[in-house]
């Protein structure tokens, strides 16, 4: 029997760039997927065929079979789940571990064009690690937080100062099951270790480590990177932006940044600005540099400075199809290994910088903050020189939606009318009182979150919007991060009059009251952190419960690579 052809994306411009691919034979992730052969036993995508050795690989299908070394059902999948956990904890506390030696570097002023832009989410980061801040300047404190950040990944023993944070019942609850984080680097080892052929074999025993692996993650790696990013480009507030292929520009030299670090795209950021290579671009014939994003790069510069997206995890290729962008800037990520290969048909350079990663075909630049905006300024000025290169375009017109992301849980506390109401601070004892009010007299439902990329296995955007419009319909809160928040900006849903018609009326007045839009925007990927912070404070304050389990929410996550739960 034939595989039914997916279709595509519910976005107008993904199909209208997808047309032109199709009619010149490029293949996409689109098509790739469409013509991927599923597994004809379906045991891989159960998450039940083990290749952790070799003497496999071992396809269980059915209660009672196991492996050849015996291994059930059940072991498998447990084995097989904290792999993928481990994997996306590394990735994502990878990041916060690098954004930690940047902040090193800047309080021992060796970071060239860093700086600290948000002294008081400084003051409010030391002191929830203990860290002394009376009579001391921000390069001092900022030192101390950086190396305590730096320990915690290769602690072995104790346990991770960011479950202070959470309420006191949860850590008891974390305490008791064995499963408080002892040190980041270390919960990921062990789970892979424990996952090897002939270690833990009972899938309990296996999943208690999961999870103390993804708190690693969530309530540590990750927490980190948020928090240093907010001290050194700013705590995010509402910024006004924009969002999908149109927001490419015809007379522009167009640069895409792409992946997961704030550290090179804030440096870029600033090279764009710089009067000597605006001139540069118009010794071209352009009329000027126009920056975007796509993914939580994206996610990064569009919350913080405003800068436009280009769209989510799918869009990548997509871009580059339009004819319109000189360099593809990408670190690490959610990287596609095909876009050296769509590049070649049009004059696109991808340029990779992090040590990390580095793509046949790609021009590698290596970045490093200790000249960062050198290197920034030589990545802008290679893509000025491409512009002149340039062949037709096809930018999907009308093809751009107006977005306001940027609600850290410090400006949530602000608009919600929090102890310093009159100026914009993030210190801790602001209230999310009126939230946790409207929930308890039933004018919300709840909070949910909804997270994480496409996969081109299934149409783009929907899996997002069909959880989405459904929640909105139910008086649900939907906060969202990452390609998920990107996909519910596309659709109107993150500017504050859009699509009101269509929330409950509980949720109406809620938004209209404070004048938020029904989703709001919180960040990137990583700042699924932010999300934990909202729920430990409701819990703390209390009304709906003492622990965050007793608070009404619920989480959803497309994944389309290895990701921790957190």
């Amino acid at each position: 029997m034939a595989k039914q052809k997916i279709v595509p994306s519910i976005d107008p411009a993904a199909i209208y760039v997808l047309d032109y691919a199709e009619a010149m034979g490029i293949p996409t992730s689109f098509s790739r997927a469409n013509d991927m052969a599923p597994c004809t036993i379906g045991s891989g995508q159960k998450g039940v065929c083990c290749k952790n050795c070799f003497m496999g690989p071992c396809r269980v299908t059915k209660e009672g079979q196991v492996g050849v070394c015996g291994a059930t059902l059940e072991t498998i999948a447990a084995r097989n789940l904290a792999r993928a956990i481990a994997a996306g904890s590394a990735a994502h506390s990878d990041h916060g571990r690098d954004l930690a030696f940047t902040l090193l570097a800047v309080a021992k002023g060796e970071a060239q064009g860093y700086e600290i832009r948000d002294e008081a989410k400084l003051w409010s980061v030391a002191a929830k690690h203990g860290i002394p801040t009376k009579g001391r300047t921000a390069t001092e404190v900022a030192l101390d937080v950086a190396n305590k950040a730096v320990s915690e990944f290769g602690q072995q023993r104790g346990e991770l100062s960011y479950l202070s944070v959470a309420p006191p019942k949860r850590q008891k609850i974390w305490r008791e099951n064995g499963v408080a984080p002892r040190g980041i680097d270390r919960e990921v080892v062990e789970v892979l270790h424990r996952t090897h052929m002939g270690d833990d074999q009972d899938a309990s025993h296996i999943l208690l480590a999961s999870v103390r692996t993804a708190l690693s993650d969530g309530w540590g790696g990750s927490m980190w990177a948020t928090d240093i990013s907010d001290i050194l480009f700013g705590t995010p507030s509402p910024k006004v932006g924009e969002v999908n292929l149109g927001c490419l520009e015809e007379k522009q030299v167009n640069i895409i940044v792409h992946g997961h670090e704030p550290t090179l795209s804030e440096m870029i950021v600033t090279a764009v600005q710089d009067p000597e290579l605006i001139e540069y671009a118009k010794s071209k014939g352009a009329e000027g540099i126009n920056l975007a994003g796509i993914c939580c790069t994206s996610n990064e510069v569009m919350m913080r400075q405003g800068i436009p997206s280009a769209g989510n995890f799918l869009n990548q290729e997509l871009a580059i199809l339009t004819g319109a962008v000189e360099a593809m800037v990408v670190d690490v990520q959610c990287i596609m290994q095909s876009l050296t290969g769509v590049a070649d048909h049009f004059h696109t350079e991808i340029i990779t910088t992090s040590p990390k990663v580095k793509m046949t075909g790609a021009t590698h630049i290596e970045f490093d903050e200790h000249h960062a905006v050198d290197i920034a300024k030589q990545i802008v000025r290679r893509a000025i020189d491409k512009y002149p290169q340039r062949g037709e375009t096809r930018i999907p017109q009308n093809a751009s939606e107006q977005v306001v992301p940027g609600f850290s849980h410090e400006y949530l506390n602000y608009m919600l009318g929090g102890a310093y109401r009159a100026s914009f601070r993030p210190l801790i004892d602001a209230s999310f009182r009126p939230l946790i009010d409207a929930i308890a007299t039933g004018r919300l439902r709840g909070v949910a979150a909804d997270v994480g990329c496409n996969n081109p296995g299934l149409t783009q955007d929907a899996v997002h919007m069909d959880v989405i419009t459904e929640l909105l319909k139910n008086d649900v809160l939907v906060v969202a991060t990452g390609c998920g928040a990107i996909a519910a900006g596309k659709y109107g849903y993150l500017r504050g009059e859009a699509g009101l018609d269509k929330v409950g009326p509980g949720l109406r007045e809620i938004c209209e009251t404070i004048g938020i839009p029904p989703v709001l925007h919180l960040g990137s990927c990583v700042d699924n952190s932010r999300i934990l912070t909202v729920l430990s404070q409701m819990a703390t304050e209390g009304g709906l419960g003492d622990d965050i389990s007793d608070i009404p929410i619920s989480a959803t996550s497309r994944r389309s690579a290895s990701r921790p739960s957190g």
